[in-house]
């Protein structure tokens, strides 16, 4: 490329997309994950495999689900839901407490 050419970097087709996750066990305990495939992901945790925390902990449902745009974004908002008050969960999943409300950093 010339000057005056910009690269530009091409995110494939492929890439999947990811998504945070809410799980509550069948003792009311809620789990935060995320996954590029989050039904595939619930099996593996309801087959024993994956958290440790879940194993033992079922009947286990999905109770909440948010795409996002890459997995970094995913790990920032994993991070940011984990820090929430048991309270603002059920909120979230209640779908009282916005998504957008919610910011890396702290409750």
């Amino acid at each position: 490329m010339g000057p005056g050419f910009a690269r530009l970097e091409v995110v494939s087709a492929t890439e999947p997309a990811w998504s945070v996750y809410l799980v509550r066990c069948g003792d009311g305990a809620l789990y935060t994950g995320i996954a590029t495939d989050v039904e595939r992901r619930l099996a593996e945790h309801s087959a024993g495999r994956g958290a440790k925390f879940l194993r033992g902990r079922g009947p286990l449902s999905l109770v909440f689900e948010r795409g996002v745009a890459d997995h970094g974004t995913a790990l920032r908002m994993e991070y940011a839901v984990k820090q929430l008050s048991r309270q603002r969960k059920e909120a979230l999943i209640r779908g009282d407490l916005a998504w957008a409300a919610i910011r890396p950093g702290g409750d």
